[in-house]
């Protein structure tokens, strides 16, 4: 035995099966009871990870309703959430198309290589290295000299290091699909998003299209009305005035509907084209928004899931830290055979075997294991921290998102109001200033009506894309339109 940083405690075994000092049968006695201590003083190395139970979960949501996770918003596929078909072929185009994803499928493919180099690490590793050599004195005939050795290496007292570095592996091939995950999430988000905002630019066109047509007839009904004396000079001014800003308010949302098209295109990968679509009343809101069981449904966000894929990871470095205590047995050995010299070029000659047992304990390592471990247990604690914070986040944005709904909906109502009123106020003063029934009316009177209904029309529009923003923003903070589906 000897000492120097590690202690080497089992002998070499020759072909002649003798060791050094210790028989065969004193040797695997050894090694068994070595091995059983090693698996009774290193079983902690071997746990998997498990989710804190201290994790503070309670009142995630705020004052959002809690329903079940099952039938809740984030549960549904993008498939059932998004009804509109031509949608839903512009969010297939966008997942097998866009660049991002594709380069994270790559991404995939590699972690998945690293994990298989993490597995096989268990099998024992077989060399084969022939040589071959030529020696001679005086010019004589060369002796020819061959060995043709079949060489193999098994460690196994380190299986606790192998083992978490394959947990860890498979970490990483998670952590790489939840990171796809998280792309695909935000692309199917981003698409809806600007699909329905381009539903609701063709509703303001088209709304201000009308209303421009019919503030050109106004202009020149005011025309009319001034040639009869029953208007005046600075009427006519105001109508072509007005007219004027809702022509050029045109403008502005068909270049607005030309940039959104661009945008998609880029999500989809494509180059720049018109993007068919269907209206904002295609989309069809669900009956009920139920969050569901808070750590149950948030676990779905591909980010709250990467906090806990991190931690995870930690946990698998501390297990490893805790490893390198523990000895590592390595057993290896050597056949194969030489010709000796013999000049008899494929006579073996001799056979030769050989077999090496080595277990290795670090005893002194300058604190520098000890170390390592701390920092390991150090960053575990990090990632507890982080994951805990990702929740907090997620459950904040959930009851942000679920505000910003509940707001726009309750402003439906009172848009609708507004805007009945202001058709009922246009007509009326409309009509009272064609039949001059009322010196009181004039134009700036009808000029007021008009605007104020454009701008409640306008609004009305908006209003609905903010509903379904607001939907759309909830079913992601819910981790909806995340989970990988088979086309």
């Amino acid at each position: 035995m000897s000492i120097f940083f590690h202690k080497h405690i089992l002998p070499s075994l020759t072909g002649r099966g003798r060791g050094v000092g210790l028989s065969p049968s004193k040797v695997s006695r050894g090694v068994g009871l070595l091995l059983a201590c090693l698996l009774l003083t290193s079983c902690g190395v071997y746990r998997n990870y498990q989710r804190p139970t201290d994790l503070q979960t309670d009142g995630l949501y705020g004052s959002a309703q809690v329903g079940n996770s099952e039938q809740s918003l984030g549960a549904k596929a993008w498939r059932e959430f998004f009804t509109d078909p031509q949608l839903q072929t512009l969010i297939e185009r966008g997942l097998s198309q866009n660049l991002s994803m594709r380069q994270l499928d790559l991404q995939i493919q590699e972690a998945q290589e690293y994990l298989k180099c993490s597995k096989l690490a268990y099998i024992p590793s077989l060399s084969f290295a022939p040589q071959g050599q030529l020696s001679s004195v005086d010019w004589a005939k060369p002796l020819k000299f061959y060995t043709v050795p079949l060489t193999a290496s098994w460690q196994i007292g380190s299986f606790g290091t192998l083992r978490n570095a394959k947990k860890s592996a498979e970490v990483t091939v998670e952590q790489t699909r939840t990171a796809r995950q998280a792309v695909q999430q935000a692309l199917v988000a981003n698409i809806a998003n600007i699909y329905y905002s381009l539903c609701m630019l063709d509703a303001q066109l088209a709304v201000s299209e009308q209303t421009a047509k019919n503030w050109r007839e106004s202009v020149e009904l005011t025309r009319k009305l001034m040639e009869a004396g029953r208007s005046n000079k600075a009427a006519v001014a105001q109508s072509e005035a007005n007219c004027y800003n809702v022509e050029a308010n045109l403008l502005d949302l068909r270049q607005a509907i030309i940039e959104a098209e661009n945008g998609l295109c880029t999500l989809l990968g494509e180059a720049p084209h018109h993007i068919e679509r269907g209206s904002l009343a295609s989309f069809q809101a669900p009956a009920a928004v139920e969050t569901g069981i808070p750590l149950a449904l948030l676990q779905n966000r591909p980010d709250v899931r990467q906090a806990e894929l991190a931690l995870a990871s930690k946990f698998y470095a501390v297990n490893t830290a805790k490893a390198a205590f523990y000895p590592s047995l390595t057993i290896s050995g050597t056949l194969g055979f030489t010709n000796n010299g013999s000049s008899i070029e494929l006579d073996p000659g001799k056979w030769l075997w050989n077999a090496l047992g080595q277990l290795v304990q670090p005893i002194f390592q300058n604190g520098r294991l000890r170390a390592q471990k701390h920092v390991a247990e150090m960053q575990q604690q990090e990632a507890k921290l982080a994951f805990q914070q990702a929740l907090i986040a997620a459950g904040s944005e959930v009851n942000t998102a679920l505000v910003k709904l509940q707001t726009a909906q309750g402003k439906r109502t009172f848009i609708d109001g507004q805007i009945s009123s202001l058709t009922d106020a246009v007509n009326a003063t409309e009509a009272l200033y064609k039949d001059n029934v009322s010196r009181q009316v004039n134009y700036l009177n009808v000029l007021t009506a008009q605007t104020g209904l454009l701008s409640a029309q306008l609004g009305q529009l908006a209003n609905q894309y903010a509903i379904i923003s607001a939907t759309i923003e909830l079913y992601q903070a819910l981790g909806g339109g995340s989970l990988q589906e088979e086309n």
